[in-house]
């Protein structure tokens, strides 16, 4: 049994993480940052849930970029093949779900 307050969790660099849980090779982890991720793609699906602040989703469909702004409470759900990048407006904290490996 475990509570976390998502809003007092901190990390000592950017995209540092607390694992929750690993349940049959999909993860859970919450993420502390104030930087940029850089544009990647899973190898699975990721659902990537904002906690505490605003985030900048950056994603390309259909050979095009596009943008969503994040605020908490917000989901952003990454199909396979979903390039994307985070860009937080200073600190935000990240619920993300996927594969266990996956970058």
């Amino acid at each position: 049994m475990k509570v976390i307050r998502s809003r007092e969790f901190t990390a000592d660099k950017a995209w540092g993480a607390l694992d929750i849980a690993n349940i049959n090779g999909v993860t859970t982890r919450l993420h502390w940052t104030d930087q940029p991720y850089q544009w990647h793609i899973n190898d699975g699906e990721e659902v990537f849930a904002v906690l505490d602040g605003e985030v900048n989703m950056h994603y390309k469909q259909d050979g095009q970029e596009n943008k969503a702004l994040l605020q908490s409470g917000d989901v952003f759900y990454a199909s396979v093949g979903t390039e994307h990048v985070a860009k937080p407006v200073g600190v935000a904290r990240i619920l993300v779900i996927e594969k266990e490996g996956s970058i």
